[in-house]
């Protein structure tokens, strides 16, 4: 590990942010802090992880949703401090790492599968 590395690693732990787990394919709600004036609110933005850049301290991820009728993505950096919180509301069984793919489709062909907890992990979960 390089001396660049080093640092974004400290720079990260420095931060604390508590990120969860997700993957493309997973439904999140990222609360956002938006400033109007000056009130200072969290917004709320949920929908379907399209993609997930690992770059350390410049890592990001793009979350699509669909917002009347009409496609919209945002990209957010994961260390932001204009992130709040993200937390995932469902996880998603897809195969793909990147879904661009969800931009042509609408509807029904748009859904991605459940992901279902495994059997093992269930019952050793519901045994504690």
């Amino acid at each position: 590990m390089d001396l660049i590395q080093i640092l974004e690693q400290e720079e990260i732990a420095r931060l604390g942010k508590n990120i969860p787990d997700f993957a493309p394919g997973d439904t999140v709600i990222v609360s956002v802090n938006v400033v109007e004036g000056t009130r200072k609110r969290a917004q709320a933005y949920e929908g379907v992880v399209i993609s997930r850049r690992n770059r350390g301290l410049n890592s990001n991820f793009i979350v699509r949703k669909i917002s009347s009728g009409e496609g919209v993505e945002r990209t957010f950096q994961l260390y932001s401090p204009m992130i709040a919180s993200i937390e995932v509301k469902r996880r998603g069984d897809v195969r793909r790492a990147k879904l661009y793919y969800l931009r042509e489709r609408s509807g029904k062909s748009a859904r991605i599968k459940e992901k279902l907890p495994n059997r093992r992990v269930a019952a050793k979960q519901a045994a504690q």
